[in-house]
């Protein structure tokens, strides 16, 4: 059997001033690397936890987090994969817009729509990303708003070539990423319906611990706290 752990990044600047982050590049706060500190002590207590490979997106706040993670479980020599694949869902013309003032301007169904929903997608922004760090991508697979389903769809492929594969290996693996697309993966491996995924939160920094047979059954789930 092989162990699969997920992390969501410690709290953000963007999470404690509640706006809509998606693919902006935020740091960490301070309490953010002490959950990532706390993270990293809560997966030293799995039980033959042995990861032979570290998954991340490409943004700084789940980066930090893995490096954070990493060092305190003695890890920092592991090979760590970067991927805008496990990017957060891309929130469009929302990024950058406090939450409360969204349900404002949208209404409250609306924005939960949005935020909570499997196929709603956010008004779009009015141009791909330009930054460096996706100049060599594939620029029409870059997207401007993302549904939880359109980023489950980018985020499965990196899923079952890097990830399915190593475990199939017998391999535990680690993976820090992000809210949505933590949820769009858990979503896929619990075979959650697109009703029922409305009412799955993925906190900050509390480790999902999946042990896996050799076919990718799950056969035990814990949550970290």
């Amino acid at each position: 059997m092989a162990k699969l752990v997920l992390v969501r990044h410690g709290e953000s600047v963007a999470n404690a001033a509640n706006v809509y982050t998606g693919w902006n590049d935020v740091p960490l706060t301070h309490k953010g690397e002490e959950q990532a500190k706390q993270a990293g002590e809560l997966i030293n207590t799995i039980s033959h936890f042995a990861p032979t490979h570290i998954h991340t997106s490409v943004l700084s706040r789940a980066i930090t987090t893995a490096n954070i993670v990493a060092d305190t479980c003695h890890l920092l020599w592991l090979p760590i994969t970067k991927t805008w694949r496990l990017n957060e869902r891309h929130y469009g013309a929302l990024r950058g817009l406090n939450k409360d003032i969204s349900r404002k301007v949208f209404g409250v169904e609306q924005v939960l729509l949005w935020r909570r929903g499997f196929d709603s997608v956010p008004p779009a922004q009015g141009s791909p990303m330009i930054d460096r760090r996706y100049k060599l991508c594939d620029q029409h697979l870059m997207p401007r708003a993302e549904s939880l389903h359109q980023t489950q769809k980018r985020l499965m492929p990196y899923y079952y070539d890097h990830v399915a594969s190593r475990l199939l290996n017998g391999e535990d693996q680690l993976i820090v990423a992000h809210g949505s697309s933590l949820r769009a993966l858990i979503k896929k491996l619990e075979n959650i319906n697109d009703h029922d995924i409305v009412n799955l939160e993925v906190p900050n920094a509390e480790p999902i611990v999946y042990t896996m047979d050799d076919q990718l059954n799950i056969v035990d789930k814990k949550i970290l706290r």
